[in-house]
């Protein structure tokens, strides 16, 4: 019978015994795995020698040899020579079932010893460095196929392996939907929320770390203390995330309360977090409030600054915001408790201020409404269509004007040439440009008195009821 079927089935490469067995058992099983791991090495010392680098010295063969022989009981067996690289595995497979029986306290037995010392052999060791190597070398790999696929997918990979304090999350999240404020509300609800005391945890471990990050700052520290101080600000920052997370739904919550005052609900969420950010700075837990009552403080400031800023389409300053606010607050709570509008007068006495600041502060407040908003159930019509164009002719008055005009030069056909054109150029008839008395009389080589002559002459003319009375309907 050959040691292999004395111990078992082989041990494949990792293989590890679970620490609950027994001490004994452990014993029995690294005896036997000691055996036929030196019988294998028994075997095969000629192919080792073959397969090893030109580098190696017929001293180390010796010595994997020597080491051999140890454990003389196996020879006798009949075992076919193997690979040297099982016998690497097959001694790291001892190796790690060994250790357990030492940690509960087993006398070494001489198998246990033959096993150290040939783990101990330099081919051993150089083997077991190599495939540590590969190990790390094939982690490498399946990380950056990891990132590959998230990048194929266009999500995000997450991983909590080594942050217990991580929100539990999906490992890979999908791209954006149609929706993304539905897909942001998905995401944020995989966080569970904190009870008081694990809220107080984290702002202990966020203050650690802030005062760590400034030690580090004033430089001149020993290595080892500057490394815990590292981690200790790695912890808080680790920290500091898992308490953002964990109340991204209070934002939510608080700009749903702002929508529709002329910014997108996303936009709000996104000014709301940045107040979150702020908060979760500044939080004293020794005060002994929730977190949830000391962020709604500045949730609610960096939404209406953000708004006060971005909101409008001409800007207002803050402060004026404020005021207007205010106002608004105000002119509502009296018109429930009045059941009608209250006047300037009675606003200007309850905020305290003139009804001129008051009619200012209003007018202030109105916002702007496009010409092109559309108007009616189906839009077929724009506010702007409702709007009268001064500028516009009216059908009516351009056909009076015309007949006013043909009238007009009919009475002026009944004076002399000269006269009807001193007249037309002093009320500018022709181009709608009045001339002086002085630009006549050049034009006709006079004086400007003689010009005012004609004129006073002229319009007596004019005034003559036979001339006047076809203008004067125009005049009413």
């Amino acid at each position: 019978m050959s040691p292999e079927n004395r111990s078992g089935p082989p041990l494949s490469k990792g293989l590890l015994v679970p620490t609950s067995q027994k001490d004994t058992a452990v014993t029995e099983t690294s005896a036997a795995t000691a055996r036929t791991t030196a019988t294998k090495t028994a075997g095969s010392g000629e192919k080792t020698s073959k397969r090893a680098p030109a580098k190696k010295t017929e001293a180390k063969t010796g010595t994997k040899t020597a080491s051999a022989k140890k454990s003389q009981p196996a020879e006798d067996t009949g075992t076919a020579a193997a690979p040297a690289k099982k016998t690497t595995r097959s001694a790291k497979t001892a190796k790690s079932t060994a250790k357990p029986g030492k940690r509960a306290g087993a006398k070494k037995t001489k198998q246990e010893t033959d096993v150290e010392e040939l783990l101990e052999t330099p081919d051993v060791v150089e083997d077991t460095a190599e495939e540590e190597l590969d190990a790390a070398e094939e982690s490498d790999e399946a990380k950056a196929e990891d990132k590959e696929i998230a990048a194929a997918t266009g999500g995000f990979v997450y991983s909590d392996a080594d942050e217990d304090d991580a929100p539990a999350q999906q490992v890979v999240s999908a791209g954006a939907t149609a929706d993304p404020v539905k897909d942001y509300l998905k995401q944020i609800g995989k966080v569970a929320l904190l009870n008081a005391a694990e809220e107080v945890e984290l702002a202990k471990r966020i203050e650690a770390g802030m005062y760590a990050e400034y030690l580090l700052a004033q430089g001149d520290l020993d290595p080892k203390l500057a490394r815990e101080y590292k981690w200790i600000v790695l912890d808080g920052r680790r920290a500091k995330n898992h308490l953002l997370e964990a109340n991204l739904r209070l934002v939510v919550s608080l700009a749903k309360r702002y929508t529709g005052r002329g910014m997108l609900f996303l936009d709000l969420i996104q000014e709301g977090n940045m107040g979150l950010i702020r908060a979760v700075e500044k939080f004293d837990y020794t005060k002994g409030f929730k977190f949830s009552t000391y962020a709604t403080w500045w949730i609610r400031q960096a939404i209406t600054r953000a708004m006060a800023d971005q909101a409008r389409t001409i800007r207002i300053p803050v402060h004026m915001v404020e005021v207007i606010n205010k106002l608004a607050r105000v002119q509502r709570q009296m018109l429930q408790d009045l059941g009608r509008e209250p006047t300037p007068e009675e606003l200007a006495k309850e905020l305290d201020m003139t009804p001129e600041k008051v009619i200012e502060v209003q007018k202030y407040g109105r916002e702007p409404i496009s010409l092109h908003t559309p108007l009616g159930e189906d839009g077929d019509s724009e506010f702007g269509d409702l709007i009268e164009d001064s500028e516009a002719v009216v059908p009516a008055d351009s056909v009076s004007f015309t007949l006013l005009q043909e009238q007009l030069h009919s009475v002026l056909d009944t004076l002399s040439e000269r006269e009807a054109g001193v007249v037309s150029m002093r009320f500018g008839l022709n181009d709608g440009q009045p001339k002086t008395l002085d630009e006549i009389g050049k034009v006709y080589g006079v004086t400007r008195e003689r010009i005012r002559q004609i004129e006073s002459k002229t319009m007596a003319k004019l005034r003559h009821p036979s001339r006047s009375q076809v203008l004067r309907d125009y005049l009413d």
